[in-house]
């Protein structure tokens, strides 16, 4: 099934991640003309075409939700062999930039959790199956972040690569069964095993396990996340402290799956329960968060300045003790039920459902002793395997395993995925 989407006239930035990808995969990074926030929305990019009546050109793709995301996942090799075609082209997608954050002409949704790409090919390396790279897009702005890795996007590479016939053969003659997939995310270098079930020739889909944030419920994939701390810094504590002023306020500063600032929701004067659409109300509230993170950010070495900071790299968490509260089902979550409650916001927008690398990450900071997070975390574990973390979706289960130094050995979560909508997509030549 196609896609078609029209010619759109569009320019991009880059967001450089903060260290190269090596090897091979430095071909994935895509060389963007640069951003001129004076040209006018009728102009057309200088590196852009527009014709009338322009062609459209097939790829093959496929769409996919990993955990509570959606993203097209394509390979390499069927992108264009010119690389700074890819960021106009991922851009057009997702229907970026929208100056009115719908993205009506692509299939972002206006959400930043659903305006993703993913790409995937064999890997290069001995040690793991797949190489996998994350790109996040903006939605009003023109924006092609490879900074970090997304977390529930994860969940869906095994079983794509599975489906896709990336893997060794021995792994397809095992027939009906377990299968697992060694991942390497090139964003932060770090390895990822996803382990789920093959069913007649594909990655299972149906199932009887739910994830909070999605309806109904499907075939259960385990994500073992290895090492996962220092993504961007090399420092479980880049800052070399378990608490940090920043802006007036105690924050906690980690490099975990991703690096993230934590603060307590009663000390920047939020209800740590809130609701996206009511948080999305307290502007003064966001943009002292926003503050913070760019304070964070700069103490942690992830920027010089302030103004070098990138929109999704860190992230922040505001935290409070379990309590009593609905969701955006209307389910009431039973403090009883949940080990500490945790807001996250990215790109400055409060999440509907707590992104899966900020999830771990909330794990490893629950085992840091003094740790804003560590501070409010329940005594009394709801599972005493793992930490139980409410969010403005319901619920997740963590499993976070530290060694004899402190540093966290592994972290393993659950998720879902649905396996594509789409095999193929088109885009207007550029």
């Amino acid at each position: 099934m196609g896609v078609i989407w029209v010619l759109r006239e569009v320019s991009c930035r880059y967001v450089e991640t903060q260290k190269k990808f090596g090897r091979d995969l430095e071909g994935l990074r895509p060389i963007l003309q640069p951003h001129n926030p004076h040209r006018s929305i009728h102009q057309t990019a200088p590196h852009l075409k527009a014709t009338q009546g322009a062609t459209q050109k097939s790829l093959r793709a496929a769409y996919y939700r990993g955990g509570t995301s959606r993203a097209l996942i394509f390979q390499p090799e069927d992108l264009p062999s010119v690389r700074s075609k890819w960021g106009p082209l991922f851009l057009q997608l997702m229907g970026s930039p929208d100056p009115y954050g719908r993205q009506l002409d692509g299939m972002g949704a206006g959400i930043s959790s659903l305006s993703k790409i993913c790409l995937v090919q064999r890997s290069k390396t001995p040690v793991s199956h797949v190489d996998y790279t994350f790109v996040g897009l903006g939605i009003e702005k023109d924006e092609v972040d490879m900074a970090g890795n997304c977390g529930n996007m994860s969940s869906a590479i095994g079983p794509y690569a599975y489906n896709a016939g990336l893997l060794d053969r021995e792994q397809y003659e095992k027939g009906d069964g377990p299968v697992t997939v060694d991942i390497l995310n090139t964003n932060t270098g770090k390895y990822i095993r996803s382990t789920f079930d093959a069913v007649g020739g594909q990655a299972a889909v149906q199932g009887d396990y739910a994830i909070d944030g999605v309806a109904g419920t499907g075939a259960k994939i385990q994500m073992d996340f290895k090492h996962p701390y220092g993504s961007k810094t090399g420092k479980l504590l880049p800052t070399g402290k378990k608490i940090d002023t920043l802006c007036g306020y105690r924050g906690t500063c980690i490099d975990g799956v991703n690096p993230i600032v934590f603060v307590r929701a009663d000390e920047v004067g939020i209800d740590g329960t809130i609701l996206p659409n009511d948080f999305n109300k307290l502007s003064e509230k966001l943009a002292l968060l926003e503050k913070i993170r760019k304070a964070g950010a700069v103490l942690m070495g992830l920027a010089k300045s302030e103004d070098e900071v990138i929109r999704t790299i860190p992230k922040i968490g505001i935290v409070s003790m379990s309590s009593t509260h609905k969701v955006l089902s209307g389910k009431t979550i039973n403090s009883a039920s949940v080990d500490l409650v945790v807001r996250f916001i990215s790109d400055t927008q409060p999440h509907r459902a707590i992104p899966l690398t900020a999830a771990l990450s909330t794990a490893v900071a629950a085992k840091i002793e003094g740790s804003i997070v560590e501070q409010l975390v329940s005594p009394d574990l709801v599972d005493p395997n793992a930490v139980t973390i409410g969010h403005a979706s319901g619920r997740i289960q963590v499993n976070a395993t530290m060694n004899e130094k402190g540093l966290p050995e592994s972290a393993t979560v659950f998720r879902t995925a649905l396996p594509p909508s789409l095999q193929d997509t088109t885009w207007s030549r550029i």
